[in-house]
């Protein structure tokens, strides 16, 4: 598929999701809970503050940082339909990997529209 087909399919896939593949923290956490989605935290390390999603012990979540994510493409799902879920700060970083993934070839990928400090916090809410 030609550079131009292929984002046009990306684009069109991305309409179809709610707020264009934007969640929402209960989207988020039901995704990760409910359907064993996988999330990537990709705040480069000068951007973690306290412990990243791996370290707080949140399901299927992997700390793969934005200026090394190239290093860690051998722990993404090989089932290109699993859900990703990716989080980072503002949702700049987020918002790239979403594109990078896409064009690898993942279908399910979404972008957390909140902090992934935010998560970890409710994360750490309700495991007690």
């Amino acid at each position: 598929m030609e550079f131009k087909e292929r984002v046009s399919h990306i684009i069109q896939d991305n309409k179809k999701k709610e707020a264009l593949g934007m969640l929402d923290i209960h989207k988020c956490r039901e995704l990760i809970m409910d359907v064993g989605a996988v999330l990537l935290d990709v705040r480069p390390p000068a951007k973690v503050k306290g412990e990243n999603a791996e370290e707080a012990g949140i399901a299927n979540a992997y700390y793969m940082p934005y200026t090394e994510f190239s290093e860690y493409l051998d722990v993404l799902p090989a089932a290109h339909e699993t859900p990703i879920v990716v989080a980072c700060v503002k949702g700049w970083f987020a918002n790239r990997v979403m594109g990078y993934l896409e064009f690898m070839g993942y279908n399910n990928v979404y972008v957390l529209d909140t902090t992934i400090e935010n998560l970890i916090e409710v994360h750490h809410a309700h495991a007690g």
